[in-house]
């Protein structure tokens, strides 16, 4: 599965672009997720950069933090059983406070 298509590029806003909107009313645009076990990523910025699409949002590897995260590292995390991060294809937008305990 393609993690990132050019369909969400086009709705994932820009680094900064959201800067003016409290954290609690911002919006994920799409989740990435370890099917074997611990470690989520929610988008809610992104953009080209260098070759790679680096993301600004959510991660939660056992704790909670507000992060910058590329799509080559996501494509090049391996998993038991030849497996690999997924997008979830069933995600819907959702706001930033639905998924951060902080928040």
């Amino acid at each position: 599965m393609k993690l990132l298509t050019e369909t969400l590029k086009k709705q994932i806003p820009a680094i900064y672009a959201t800067e003016s909107i409290p954290l609690n009313d911002k919006e994920i645009i799409c989740k990435f997720f370890n099917p074997c076990g611990a470690g989520t990523w929610y988008v809610i910025e992104g953009q080209e950069e260098d070759g790679d699409f680096i993301f600004f949002g959510l991660v939660d590897l056992h704790d909670q933090e507000l992060g910058y995260f590329s799509l080559k590292e996501l494509e090049s995390i391996r998993l038991p059983f030849g497996l690999k991060i997924e997008r979830d294809i069933h995600f819907s937008k959702s706001k930033v406070n639905k998924f951060w305990d902080k928040a």
